[in-house]
C-alpha cells in the first residue's frame, strides 16, 4: 500500500472536536477538494444523528458514578414500647423515642462490577459515535461523488447535443443539395431527441441527489446549492490482508462489539456475586424520659442484617444462565460482524481495483481511440468517404466512452470511501 494512515479511533469528542476530526481527514479526495472538506466539516457540526448520539454518550457517561454508588440510607423515627392503655411515654422503662439510620452495604466486589458495567456501556457508545461519524463521512462522500457524476454527465450530454445539432444541420444541408438521404436527417433528429431525453432525465435526478447530499450534511430545511468540481482517481494500492488487520484494530463497530463482550463477562460475574448476601447496618438512638425520681439512661442500638439468598433455583440460577447466554450472544455477534466485514471489504477492494483498471483503460486506450475515431469519421464524412450512420455511431461511441470514464472515476472514489468506512482509517 502506498501509504495508510491509521486514524486513531477517538473516544467521545464534543461537536467542535468532531468537526475538526471530519474537516481535516487524511483522505486524498478531502484534501484535494475544499468543497468536499467543507461539507464534511458542516456534517460534523450539524448532522442531527451525530448530535443525538453525543447526547446518548453524555447520558451513558453520567450513569457510571451512580452505578457504583451506595443506596440511599434509610432514616427511621418513632417511639418504641408505648403502653397500650395509658399511652404514657414515662411510665415504662423500655418506652423511648427512637431515631435510627440504616445503610445497605453490597457484598464486596458488587459495586465495582456495577461501575465496570456502566463503563463498558459508555465505551460502547463512544465507539458507536465514532462509527456514526465514519458513516456520515461515507454518506457525504458517496452523495457528493454521485452528484459530481450527474453534473459531469449533464455537461457531456449538453456538449454532445450541440455536436449532434451541428451534424443535423450538415445532414439537412447535404439533403437539400441531393448529397444525402432523408434517412440521414431522420437519424440525426432521433439522436438529438435522445440527447434531449437524457438531459431531462439527468435534470430530474440532480435535485434528488443534491437533496440527499444536503441531508447527509445535516442542512435540513435550509439546503444550499452544491456544484462538485471535476473528479479525479487518486490511485491507492489496496492490500486485503493489511486492510483486514487495520479493520480489526480500528473499525468502531468491532470495537463496540468487543466492549459489549467485556460487558457480558462483567454481567456474568455480577450474577454469580448475587449468590452472596448484602448487609444492612443499622444504628439507632433511643431517648427515655425520667419518671418521678427515677433517672433513665438513653440507649444506643447497633444491628447488622443480611439477606438470605436461598432462592437459587427460581431466582439466581436463571440470572446466571441469562448472563451466560448474553455472553455467548455477544461473542456470536462479534464473529458475525467480523465475517460480514471480511466479505464487504473483499467486495469493495475488488470493486476499487476493477474500477481503477477501467479508469486507466479509458485514459490510455478507450477514450483517446474513441475521440480519434470520431474526428476521423467527421473528416471522412466531409469528403464523402463514410456514410452518415458511421459518423453518428463514432460520435455516440465517443460520448459513451466519456460517460463511462466519468462513471468509473465516481465508482472508484465511492469504493475508496466504502473501504475507509469499513476499515475505520483514512487512505492516502
Amino acid at each position: 500500500m502506498n501509504k495508510l494512515h491509521c486514524a486513531k479511533v477517538w473516544p467521545w469528542l464534543p461537536a467542535a472536536a468532531l468537526m475538526l476530526l471530519m474537516a481535516l481527514p487524511a483522505a486524498g479526495q478531502d484534501a484535494a477538494d475544499p468543497q468536499l472538506a467543507a461539507l464534511l466539516a458542516e456534517a460534523a457540526e450539524g448532522n442531527p444523528d451525530l448530535q443525538a448520539v453525543q447526547r446518548e454518550l453524555a447520558a451513558a457517561r453520567s450513569r457510571r458514578a451512580p452505578a457504583g454508588a451506595l443506596d440511599d440510607p434509610m432514616l427511621e423515627v418513632g417511639v418504641l414500647n408505648v403502653p397500650a392503655e395509658s399511652l404514657s411515654l414515662r411510665r415504662e422503662d423500655m418506652t423511648m423515642k427512637m431515631i435510627g439510620l440504616t445503610q445497605r452495604l453490597p457484598y464486596p466486589g458488587k459495586r465495582a462490577l456495577r461501575r465496570e458495567l456502566a463503563e463498558k456501556d459508555a465505551q460502547a457508545v463512544e465507539q458507536n459515535l465514532q462509527e456514526l461519524v465514519n458513516r456520515v463521512r461515507r454518506d457525504v462522500k458517496v452523495a457528493y461523488f454521485d452528484l459530481g457524476l450527474t453534473d459531469e454527465s449533464l455537461r457531456l450530454a449538453e456538449r454532445n447535443r450541440r455536436v449532434l445539432e451541428q451534424f443535423l444541420s450538415i445532414a439537412e444541408a447535404r439533403y437539400g443539395v441531393g448529397q444525402s438521404t432523408q434517412a440521414d436527417v431522420l437519424k440525426a433528429q432521433t439522436q438529438v431527441s435522445k440527447m434531449l431525453e437524457e438531459l431531462i432525465k439527468l435534470g430530474r435526478e440532480r435535485p434528488m441527489q443534491e437533496a440527499e447530499l444536503n441531508r447527509a450534511a445535516g442542512r435540513g430545511a435550509a439546503p444550499r446549492a452544491v456544484s462538485p468540481g471535476p473528479a479525479h482517481a487518486r490511485e491507492v494500492s489496496l492490500r486485503l490482508d493489511e486492510l483486514r488487520s487495520l479493520a480489526r484494530a480500528n473499525r468502531p463497530q468491532l470495537l463496540a462489539q468487543q466492549r459489549m463482550m467485556d460487558r457480558s463477562m462483567k454481567a456474568l460475574e455480577l450474577a454469580r456475586k448475587d449468590y452472596y448476601p448484602d448487609f444492612d447496618v443499622r444504628l439507632s438512638y433511643g431517648q427515655r424520659d425520667n419518671y418521678q425520681d427515677m433517672r433513665r439512661e438513653d440507649m444506643i442500638s447497633f444491628t447488622v442484617a443480611i439477606n438470605l439468598p436461598i432462592w437459587r433455583e427460581s431466582k439466581r440460577e436463571p440470572r446466571v444462565a441469562e448472563a451466560e447466554a448474553m455472553r455467548e450472544q455477544a461473542s456470536a455477534m462479534y464473529q458475525a460482524r467480523l465475517n460480514e466485514l471480511d466479505a464487504m471489504l473483499r467486495q469493495q477492494v475488488a470493486a476499487a481495483e476493477q474500477t481503477l483498471k477501467s479508469v486507466r483503460l479509458y485514459e490510455t486506450a478507450l477514450l483517446p481511440q474513441a475521440r480519434l475515431t470520431a474526428e476521423a469519421a467527421l473528416s471522412a464524412y466531409r469528403v464523402g468517404r463514410v456514410d452518415f450512420f458511421t459518423l453518428l455511431d463514432s460520435r455516440m461511441t465517443a460520448f459513451n466512452a466519456e460517460i463511462g470514464y466519468a462513471a468509473s472515476i465516481a465508482a472508484y472514489n465511492k469504493a475508496l470511501a466504502e473501504v475507509e468506512f469499513l476499515t475505520g482509517v483514512a487512505l492516502f
